[in-house]
């Protein structure tokens, strides 16, 4: 028997596979040293912004400036880089009283002062104003046009007047945009659910329902949300951070939305795109390191899809310390079986961007697309123990086991005996990049 190692929290999950399988490679993400010194790193971006003056430079003679930062569920470290960019404003005359904070929740729920201030630091929130975007409240929104795609622009209105808007966000593989950063912090994160619901729905497409780390140039969605924030009337200056899969910061880059942003992609790239030759019979992976919840750690599933045969089987192993989290798909059980799933699928995919489901939102819509995708495309196996029994039954898309053993003999019965196998560990972070 061989066998592979799977993270699981502190912990490992020793998995025997049967002799007669290969293991072609256990993709692991690049070994690029984290920086020795976060501070030194982005004190030094600070002063080498790409494609854009420094932000005491930007900063001289504004009125307001609006400070977007990412929420919780993404692990940049805000508390370390707000106080920087904090100091550059100063050093150009801005006082605290000119600053605005705004938190990048898309649709999510509001997050509370006590929230905030462990995200950004509890003295800051002391004497710097700070406001919730809500989505759904039109008094808080400016609408700025129409993108070429038809996308209504409608942006938070503290965000949309500001003279210079400086946002604090990192840079990682993401299923729909390719990759996280950039103008991603103001569309989704602080638009209207109207804009929102438009922009998720270009990519759900057969040729495009999976972006992870694929060329941003040919991402129509990703180019719609950039198109949007260019609407913006002031300024726009990005701190990005790429993280490693430990979350040490490996680069920090500013400057220009869009130039800093493909430097940092570039980074991230290397970083987390595993060269692979061809697709094979099954890929095992794991949560790690999104185990929050199980919203996140499906990203495992969604990151490393595109390394399975068509009818293959694709096994996801999901620590989800804090049990089903955010997720919208779990919250309704969809008026069909399994197999009625996957026989009407051909012809719900069309018509997914345009459902109103309750208890949904603009991404778990996205979500619902990908699955339907996804169940089509191999049988998806998932151990995640701390998810409630009533929540998997409301996820029909995955056939759940009890044990990561049950996968491995499952798919022993299913799969020729010459079975081919990948093992993304971090697959939370991690893609397949298939070689042509």
């Amino acid at each position: 028997m061989a066998q592979v190692e799977i993270p699981w929290g502190n912990q490992f999950i020793n998995l025997e596979l049967p002799a007669n399988w290969e293991i072609v490679g256990i993709m692991q993400p690049a070994a690029i040293s984290p920086v020795d010194n976060v501070n030194e790193e982005l004190i030094r971006s600070l002063n080498e912004p790409i494609g854009s003056g420094k932000i005491s430079d930007l900063a001289q003679g504004v009125d307001r400036v609006t400070i977007v930062v990412d929420d919780s569920s993404r692990p940049t470290p805000v508390r370390k880089i707000f106080p920087a960019v904090l100091s550059e404003l100063e050093r150009a005359g801005v006082q605290r009283k000119q600053i605005t904070i705004v938190p990048a929740l898309g649709v999510h729920r509001g997050i509370t002062e006590e929230e905030l201030a462990s995200r950004v630091g509890e003295d800051f929130i002391k004497d710097i104003s700070w406001e919730n975007p809500d989505c759904d409240d039109p008094e808080k929104m400016v609408y700025l046009g129409t993108t070429s795609r038809g996308t209504p622009v409608w942006i938070n209105k503290t965000t949309a007047t500001a003279d210079l808007v400086i946002s604090i966000g990192c840079i990682e593989p993401h299923i729909i945009a390719s990759f996280g950063g950039g103008y991603k912090n103001i569309l989704p994160g602080v638009a209207g659910r109207e804009t929102i619901a438009h922009n998720h729905a270009i990519n759900c497409r057969p040729d495009t329902f999976n972006n992870v780390g694929r060329d941003i140039e040919k991402n129509p969605m990703r180019l719609d949300l950039e198109e949007a924030g260019k609407m913006l009337r002031g300024k726009v200056f990005i701190v990005n951070a790429i993280l490693d899969y430990q979350q040490q910061v490996v680069k920090i880059v500013s400057g220009d939305p869009i130039l800093a942003h493909r430097e940092g992609v570039r980074v991230s790239a290397e970083l987390y795109g595993a060269k692979v030759s061809e697709p094979v019979d099954m890929v095992i992976t794991a949560s790690h390191p999104m185990d929050i919840d199980l919203r996140q750690g499906v990203k495992a599933l969604a990151n490393t899809i595109r390394a399975v045969k068509k009818g293959g089987i694709l096994l996801t192993l999901v620590k989800a310390d804090e049990g089903t989290g955010v997720f919208g798909l779990a919250n309704r059980k969809l008026p069909l079986s399994k197999g009625a799933l996957r026989i009407l699928a051909p012809a719900l995919l069309p018509l997914v961007p345009r459902l109103k489901l309750k208890g949904m939102g603009e991404e778990d819509r996205f979500f619902l697309y990908f699955a339907l995708q996804a169940m089509r495309h191999a049988r998806l196996l998932m151990y995640a123990p701390t998810i409630p029994s009533e929540v998997k039954e409301r996820l029909p898309f995955v056939d759940f086991i009890n044990r990561p053993e049950e996968g491995v003999i499952l798919a022993s019965k299913a799969l020729p005996r010459n079975t081919r196998v990948l093992v993304f560990p971090h697959g939370g972070i991690t893609y397949p990049d298939i070689v042509d």
